[in-house]
């Protein structure tokens, strides 16, 4: 490991943690009591970070937490890269991933509510090549598909917000993934020269793993979406997220591909393999064509479902916005009952027979049945490098954590939400 044997790597970290946490005074900033924390419980929130620091579990993270507006804690602990002994910044950036379909979703909402369709409407009506889609039904030894059908109906855009279009991820290994490897079909991470469209294009050529509206399956779902906003604005994604989103909030740290002069605020990607070391892009399910990405390449394919870089501070403002009903700052984004539905559940992501999985989240729905520390109301996702946030309109609460380590550990973000949660009055 980098820091020498483990006893001497717990002894530094123990030592250089406390000189790492770094919070970030702003206008919103509070005492915790002031919002209804408990200070001294709030600490905890370190004690888990720091924790899976000393576990080899991530090298470093940033974690915030608002409640009405108002932040009670922001503070950086751990490396933004470990050999180079460069210290953890509360305005590091991190690569995002999944968390970039969140700010796609809300982009769709954006061009509905400005009329350009309906979310029933056929993807089809805007983005012709995706008619007629067929379902496959058989493959051979391979893994090819050798025999497909008509799909009982088109996909709808709403479909794709709630990942329940038939469209999967080539990464995960399921029944589709030679298909799509066969094809070239991007996951959303890649240095190479190409573009949304290109790729989409292919995308529409495949086979669904099942009818349209049947079920959730995530997957490309995203994409598509960020590639209609593309044809309707007539913008690239990344103009029109600058447009609309980014520059009104002040995200001024959101990129899909950073500038040379913020290229340095990027954290290192690592991977978990018995121990951290520095990403190759080649571990786990998640292929990256260069560790680098966002600072390397062509910076040509713009994904609406995994290609954003952020800062924690600058995704606390857009998950603000949602908290307020889709104002912030006096910039109206959304209006208040696009919000609603985006956060009502529609399909059943964890087969319990509950629509827990709205347009574009995870929605808490049913307390016991979640069976961990949250609100019904709450709502969340995250990345596949170990980001995470919630919305909790209930507690009027939102929280944002960022690390970038592969693969993802569901108990990170897990035990970040608890350590926030025990710490309320």
């Amino acid at each position: 490991m980098f820091l020498g044997d483990p006893p001497v790597k717990k002894i530094l970290i123990s030592l250089f943690v406390v000189l790492l946490i770094q919070p970030v005074l702003t206008e919103e900033r509070v005492a915790p009591a002031a919002a209804g924390f408990v200070a001294e419980r709030l600490l905890r929130i370190d004690d888990a970070i720091v924790r899976d620091i000393e576990n080899d579990k991530i090298a470093g993270a940033v974690a915030l937490v608002a409640r009405d507006g108002n932040i009670v804690y922001h503070k950086a602990l751990g490396y933004a890269d470990i050999d180079a002994r460069r210290e953890m910044r509360t305005d590091n950036i991190f690569r995002i991933a999944s968390m970039t379909k969140a700010v796609t979703s809300v982009g769709v909402m954006i061009l509905y509510e400005r009329g350009h369709f309906q979310l029933n409407d056929p993807v089809s009506k805007y983005l012709p090549e995706f008619a007629d889609p067929q379902v496959a039904v058989a493959f051979d030894e391979d893994g090819r598909v050798i025999e497909t059908r008509p799909a009982t109906r088109e996909m709808s855009i709403v479909d794709l917000l709630a990942h329940a279009s038939g469209i999967s991820y080539g990464a995960f290994g399921g029944p589709l993934s030679p298909a799509y490897k066969a094809a070239e079909i991007i996951d959303g991470l890649t240095v190479a020269n190409t573009t949304l469209g290109d790729v989409m294009q292919r995308l529409a050529k495949m086979p669904l793993l099942f009818d349209p509206g049947e079920r959730f399956e995530y997957g490309l779902n995203t994409d598509v979406l960020g590639y209609l906003i593309e044809v309707i604005s007539g913008k690239s994604l990344d103009r029109f997220f600058r447009d609309e989103i980014f520059e009104p909030l002040g995200m001024n740290d959101a990129y899909f591909y950073l500038p040379d002069n913020k290229a340095d605020r990027l954290v290192t990607l690592y991977a978990d393999v018995d121990g951290l070391y520095p990403s190759t892009g080649t571990e786990g399910d998640i292929i990256l064509d260069n560790p680098d990405f966002p600072i390397a390449g062509a910076r040509t394919y713009f994904s609406g479902g995994a290609g954003l870089s952020a800062t924690a501070y600058d995704y606390f403002r857009f998950i603000q916005m949602l908290q307020n009903n889709g104002e912030l700052g006096g910039v109206r984004i959304l209006g208040r009952k696009s919000v609603e539905l985006m956060r009502a559940g529609r399909v059943d992501l964890d087969g319990n027979g509950i629509p827990d999985f709205g347009l574009g989240f995870q929605v808490t729905g049913d307390l016991g049945t979640a069976g961990e520390i949250s609100s019904p109301s709450a709502y969340a996702w995250g990345g596949a490098f170990n980001s995470a946030y919630w919305i909790d309109p209930e507690e009027r609460l939102v929280a944002v954590f960022m690390s970038n380590v592969r693969p993802y550990d569901t108990d990170i973000g897990l035990r970040f939400r608890t350590a926030v949660y025990q710490a309320l009055e």
